[in-house]
């Protein structure tokens, strides 16, 4: 009886063709995982091609609500942006499609896991490492280092050969990644750093031109770092995320443009949308710079380097990031409140933040005087934070003379 792989599949070029590639050059019988993170796509679509290209079984994971609680709001409450832009979307979703797709290789009873990540990419690292991290005993195929397949061209050429239809075309010059916490998009014009994205890149969100010639305010409730409500409104992770998206997009939010090191070394280009998850990393950050103790805030912005660099090396299933994820959460126990943003062509200001844990008081940081806070005090430490310039200062003196 033919050996079991399971393929992480998504019903795009490269997943297409791997399937029969698989069949003719393994003869697996090829089970492929359709991991639903929110890419919009149709599944049941998607599940009737991989049948039509030779899938002995599909499988189809709802991984929306898993992947936003287990993954996205994790790195939301610990400040995880790579490079200072990217929200990583791509990064994030990674983990939870490989570690369903491991569960089902173990269930199915597969011997193999292949993806159709190419090998100068992040994602053959961060999906390879969820592979070894959970089930090191499984073979891992990745066609993209085995096949003479060069360019996108070449797999139009095998998927015409092989009477496998497919949305990607030669005049179809972007690969596109959406799933709920963003859309991106690489090639094209975007090859060249040189370029400026062509208005017809963007696919989500409303360029700053058109956008509502008004701000919109919109108010976002987090409990312990959490966010769970939308003005006033209580909603389930899905749910708000959508709405998020849908307020943010329509007022220009959240496009970056960024030139980014891979985790192999060489420096890439793409084009993010991220609308939702750019108002909630700006009100996270408001209401934990209301909440949090200034010496936790400071060494928290630099776990959150650290954090982000690790979604991004695909490193999630690590001792490091558990610790790490222990860490943020004894950090996130206070931030509860709501922060008021307002939106304005692509603009996002705060009007208010309020929360019970608030540290700030106005007693203390008026500049009428009261009885909190004795300004004589402040001489004191002034001295005694002064001692070593001094002493430097009049040694150089004695020095000179």
């Amino acid at each position: 009886m033919p050996e079991k792989v399971v393929l992480a599949y998504s019903g795009g070029l490269d997943t297409s063709i791997i399937i029969p590639w698989l069949k003719e050059n393994y003869s697996y019988n090829v089970i492929a995982m359709v991991g639903d993170v929110g890419q919009g796509d149709d599944i049941e679509a998607v599940v009737k091609k991989a049948y039509a290209t030779g899938a002995s079984k599909v499988v189809v994971e709802d991984l929306r609500e898993e992947f936003l609680t287990g993954y996205v709001f994790p790195a939301l409450q610990a400040g995880a942006v790579y490079e200072h832009k990217y929200l990583l979307g791509t990064s994030l979703a990674r983990p939870v499609i490989a570690k369903h797709q491991v569960e089902v290789a173990l269930r199915e009873g597969a011997t193999a896991v292949a993806h159709g990540c190419t090998g100068k990419g992040n994602d053959q690292v961060r999906f390879e490492l969820t592979y070894q991290a959970l089930a090191p005993e499984l073979k891992v195929i990745a066609p993209w280092r085995e096949w003479t397949l060069k360019s996108r061209e070449d797999c139009l050429d095998y998927a015409e050969q092989h009477g496998i239809p497919v949305e990607a075309s030669r005049t179809k010059i972007h690969s596109r990644d959406r799933n709920l916490w963003h859309l991106s998009h690489e090639g094209g014009e975007l090859e060249d750093a040189g370029n400026a994205p062509l208005e017809t890149t963007w696919q989500m969100t409303r360029s700053p031109q058109e956008a509502p010639d008004k701000n919109e305010e919109v108010t976002i409730e987090f409990e312990k770092g959490i966010p769970v409500a939308i003005n006033g409104m209580k909603l389930d992770p899905v749910s708000l995320v959508e709405l998020l998206n849908e307020v943010g997009a329509r007022n220009a939010i959240g496009r970056i443009d960024l030139v980014e090191n891979r985790f192999v070394g060489i420096k890439s280009r793409g084009c993010y949308e991220t609308p939702g998850g750019t108002l909630l990393i700006a009100a996270h950050r408001e209401l934990e710079a209301l909440c949090l103790e200034r010496e936790l805030t400071h060494f928290k912005e630099q776990l959150a380097l650290k954090y982000a660099e690790l979604v991004y090396f695909g490193l999630w299933f690590t001792p490091l990031r558990e610790a790490l994820d222990a860490f943020v959460a004894s950090t996130q126990k206070e931030i509860t409140g709501s922060v008021t943003l307002s939106l304005y062509k692509g603009n996002v200001s705060v009007v208010s933040r309020k929360s019970e844990y608030s540290l700030y008081r106005t007693d203390l940081s008026s500049f009428t005087m009261g009885d909190s806070y004795d300004q004589k005090d402040a001489a004191g430490f002034i001295r005694i934070l002064g001692l070593p310039s001094r002493t430097r200062a009049r040694t150089r003196v004695e020095v000179e003379r």
